[in-house]
């Protein structure tokens, strides 16, 4: 690995091989066999950063374009003759947005400032752009934030033997 103080010669001839439109991999193999170096593309990649070289004007055109060399001879250039995209790209279909799941109970949309301690906090509303979002606002059970079938409705997977360990654990924890 090549220590980040670059001499000055390097950045030189990045300085004209990036003037002449080449890859960042082609930079740094025509450095690399010019100084005896063993600079990565992303060493190269990098330090034209640094410099203020490679930014977003790199990203305008493609830097696979054809180089404007003085001599040819210098840099071997390979064309790829793989597709771009070796499979067809599958046509964009529109999706339906997500439903959330609801239960039986008519919600009393309860904005969040009219919510007081102890009533259901799940939400209802906010699909669409500027739409309020209202909560439950029923009587909530004990030790959770939601009212029993909206609780039901949101517990997460897991056995009930598993849901029934977190219990006791928090049991515990609150005798502690």
């Amino acid at each position: 690995m090549e220590p980040t103080d670059w001499a000055p010669e390097h950045s030189g001839a990045l300085r004209e091989l990036f003037a002449l439109r080449l890859s960042f991999a082609r930079i740094a193999a025509a450095i690399n066999r010019k100084f005896n170096t063993a600079y990565s593309r992303n060493a190269v990649l990098s330090r034209a950063r640094r410099m203020g070289l490679a930014w977003n004007d790199r990203t305008e055109s493609s830097p696979c374009g054809q180089p404007r060399l003085s001599r040819p001879s210098e840099i071997h250039l390979v064309k790829s003759t793989s597709p771009r995209f070796p499979w067809p790209m599958p046509p964009f279909r529109g999706t339906k947005p997500v439903r959330l799941r609801c239960v039986e109970t008519e919600p009393l949309h309860l904005s969040l400032i009219e919510l007081e301690r102890g009533n259901c906090r799940y939400p209802y509303g906010g699909d669409e752009e500027g739409e309020a979002i209202t909560f439950c606002g029923h009587p909530g059970r004990p030790g959770s934030s939601y009212c029993t079938p909206h609780f039901h409705l949101s517990r997460g997977p897991g056995t009930p033997s598993e849901r029934t360990a977190c219990t006791v654990l928090l049991k515990l924890v609150e005798t502690a």
